[in-house]
């Protein structure tokens, strides 16, 4: 049974840190692109980040470029997401994921390119 377990959610104050931590089992992971949602109260799920299999490319959205930064170990099959600098509008249930396609060069914004998820871990920042 393949899982994507994320750890390392929790509150923090505006402008502190935290990393997440997703740790997959049941299969590799290692040559699919493997990225992290969220998911605001009240709104929808969105993209953040993602690192291609070989991690020759990432994608992150602007509105966490320069505070967010991803990255994988492929020997562990865990993805990283280490957050800085955090604001309240990062608030949301941070989901880890792991795209179907084997070896793209570039990752996906698409949710739906996206096989595996986790159940989520919560991120909040007070203001």
């Amino acid at each position: 049974q393949v899982q994507l377990v994320e750890s390392g959610g929790g509150l923090v104050q505006t402008g502190g840190s935290l990393t997440l931590s997703c740790t997959a089992s049941g299969r590799s992971f290692r040559d699919n692109t493997m990225g992290w949602f969220r998911q605001p109260p009240g709104k929808e799920r969105e993209f953040v980040a993602a690192v291609n299999w070989n991690s020759h490319a990432t994608d992150l959205i602007d509105s966490v470029k320069g505070r967010f930064t991803i990255s994988r170990n492929n020997v562990k099959n865990t993805v990283y997401l280490q957050m800085n600098n955090l604001k309240p509008e990062d608030t949301a249930v941070y989901y880890c994921t792991a795209e179907s396609y084997y070896r793209r060069t570039y990752p996906s914004r698409l949710g739906n390119e996206y096989a595996d998820w986790g159940q989520g871990t919560q991120v909040t920042v007070s203001s």
